[in-house]
């Protein structure tokens, strides 16, 4: 899987440059699409797995063609639809797929314009396609996470079925994740009610409806922060316990080398609140602590090119918080403690988002 991550780090900084250069679709095809096909394993050089312009037939239109038909043990398994990198994928290059889709026997397509790809199948109804995608992958923006749900799609790993079967689940995951995201941003009059009729008594007017919602924006803040946090102290505790795990090395070589630099719980707690902040996206373990006499700083992949904030946390009296921008300037703010680092929240993953 390393290898197949690193192949699609390649294919990302093809889809950088094909951004600012590539103003064709063929353009397009050939700097990102072709070179992605490869990646997944396929052969773009041989007719019996790869067609580009794959005329498609559709009702009394004649000569219809997609851009690129992928066949699987002879089959045409996956429709590639391209368009150029400055487009923007939309309604009309979607119809268009369809058409296609409806007229072959394949069950995944692909709409991309070398900055994303939509994958579509039939999970709402055989042969047609869905009109929303299952998943979508930004060549410029992923996760490991997401560079695995890439690797279903590698010709090796293609099982359709399976693929189908993991549309349908990620297609309710989804719209469920959605739904709750959109209830912890500005939870509806539905919600409000709903959970009104839990904690009061009585009928759920307007007016009570205006008074109880505060509360419960604040405690659904709460309970995502804290299961966040949670599950960050058992990890960093976790990864404590395996350094601790190595008594010989401890007594050998740090033990001896006492350099006086004391990482308090307070650093501590403000590496987790980082880490929960930013793990909306990337992974939280790419978020380091280096601790230091005069600072503690919070880096992006245990990078001192790439830092996130500094905790000033060693005066007796008062304590600061440094944060930087995505041009590495730090700005000091005075706080009462590490929990102050939510109030910075959108400007630590504005900078994380810079370094990934």
């Amino acid at each position: 899987m390393t290898d197949f991550f690193d192949q699609v780090v390649q294919i990302s900084n093809r889809s950088k440059v094909a951004e600012r250069q590539a103003l064709t679709e063929e353009a397009t095809k050939t700097s990102v699409i072709l070179p992605f096909l490869q990646t997944l394993g396929f052969d773009v050089f041989n007719l019996d797995e790869v067609i580009p312009e794959f005329i498609a037939d559709v009702g009394t239109k004649k000569g219809e063609k997609v851009d690129f038909a992928v066949k699987i043990d002879g089959k045409i398994a996956i429709l590639i639809e391209a368009k150029p990198s400055n487009s923007k994928l939309g309604d009309s290059q979607y119809n268009q797929l369809f058409r296609y889709f409806s007229v072959t026997e394949a069950r995944l397509a692909i709409l991309t314009n070398g900055r994303e790809a939509w994958f579509f199948s039939d999970t709402d109804e055989p042969n047609k396609m869905d009109k929303r995608p299952f998943f979508k992958f930004d060549f410029q923006n992923f996760d490991k996470g997401q560079v695995d749900e890439l690797a279903r799609f590698q010709k090796p790993n293609f099982a359709i079925d399976a693929i189908v079967e993991a549309a349908s689940n990620l297609k309710y995951i989804r719209a469920a994740a959605s739904y709750i995201k959109s209830q912890l941003e500005d939870p509806d009059e539905d919600f409000i009610k709903l959970v009104g009729r839990r904690i009061h008594d009585g009928s759920i007017t307007k007016s009570v409806s205006e008074q109880i919602r505060p509360a419960i924006q604040s405690a659904l803040d709460e309970i995502i922060r804290d299961r966040i946090q949670d599950k960050l102290s058992i990890t960093f505790n976790g990864d404590k316990k395996t350094e601790s795990s190595k008594p010989d090395e401890a007594v050998g070589s740090e033990a001896v080398a006492d350099d006086g630099i004391d990482t308090t719980g307070e650093e501590i707690s403000g590496h987790l609140i980082v880490r929960a902040i930013a793990a909306r996206i990337v992974p939280f373990d790419r978020i380091y602590i280096r601790d230091s006499k005069s600072y503690c700083a919070i880096l992006m992949d245990d990078n001192n090119r790439k830092p996130v904030c500094r905790l000033y946390f060693n005066s007796a009296t008062t304590r600061h918080i440094g944060i930087f921008d995505s041009d590495k300037n730090e700005v000091k703010h005075k706080v009462s403690g590490p929990e102050d680092l939510y109030r910075f929240a959108d400007d630590i993953l504005a900078v994380v988002k810079s370094y990934a």
